[in-house]
């Protein structure tokens, strides 16, 4: 969310956005973790979670019905296709461009942030911008014309079906079932060869690879522990803290408690 603030939405394309929303979009997403925490809940659920936190503006923007007043309050979603963080605006409107949705970018985050397996680096010199190209068609059909440049395809053919994942949700995370007057297709697959063709069913796709979310999200506590980076020789640890917090469903709670009784923790060194 801190790069939120950095983000400016066109608004000849997207004119119903404000600040309220940009703050709105904070606020949702600070209090879902919150809870999230609190409750103690398993961790998968990050991604799953059936409900958020709206108040008048945000449901409206979601298209949530009866919610009204300024105050946020928690609120099941209707459907399972905003379920958990990937439908939050934060993070659907910081992996867009001002303009238009960018399947790389939210592919990559997923990569990154996700899975924790980032995309190899991109070739030197680059290859011209999409929007540089003079190709018709659908955002799907260009970025398929795209990979076919074989210096693009070795990224591309893994970034983008990750993207299309996401692609129903616009720039400012408005849900949508056309772009520019084509249908969007969200359909794709994973490297395993899991396949979507829904916000709802990539999730699930997603959590079929949940040995690398769990293992990427606890190397990020761990990260925060020990005031420093993971490395090689932490990952024994990180898979004893892994070994131990499975029993609870990988709750909050067994996670930071592994983590402060791993060797790593307990061996640090002191602040002089």
């Amino acid at each position: 969310t801190k790069n939120l603030i950095n983000q400016r939405p066109d608004a000849k394309v997207y004119p119903n956005f404000d600040e309220n929303l940009r703050q709105a979009f904070i606020t949702e997403t600070d209090l879902f973790l919150q809870s999230q925490v609190r409750e103690d809940r398993p961790v998968p659920e990050l991604l799953t979670a059936k409900y958020t936190y709206l108040n008048e503006r945000l449901a409206k923007h979601y298209s949530v019905p009866n919610v009204r007043g300024e105050q946020f309050r928690r609120v099941a979603l209707p459907d399972d296709s905003r379920a958990g963080l990937l439908g939050h605006g934060s993070v659907l409107m910081v992996t867009s461009y001002n303009d238009r949705t960018s399947v790389v970018m939210r592919g990559k985050w997923i990569m990154d942030t996700i899975m924790g397996t980032p995309p190899p680096p991109p070739p030197n010199p680059l290859p011209p911008p999409l929007s540089d190209t003079k190709i018709a068609g659908s955002l799907r059909q260009r970025m398929e014309a795209h990979r076919k440049n074989p210096v693009c395809s070795a990224c591309h053919n893994i970034l983008d079906p990750l993207g299309f994942g996401l692609e129903n949700f616009d720039g400012v995370g408005q849900f949508r079932t056309l772009d520019g007057g084509a249908t969007i297709d969200p359909s794709g697959s994973l490297a395993d060869g899991s396949k979507f063709n829904s916000p709802a069913s990539y999730r699930t796709a997603l959590l079929g690879r949940r040995d690398a979310f769990l293992t990427n999200l606890t190397k990020h506590l761990m990260t925060y522990a020990l005031g420093r980076g993971v490395e090689t020789r932490d990952m024994p640890a990180v898979r004893t803290v892994l070994k131990s917090a499975a029993p609870t469903d990988y709750r909050w709670s067994s996670l930071v408690l592994a983590i402060v009784k791993s060797t790593p923790f307990q061996m640090r060194r002191a602040e002089s």
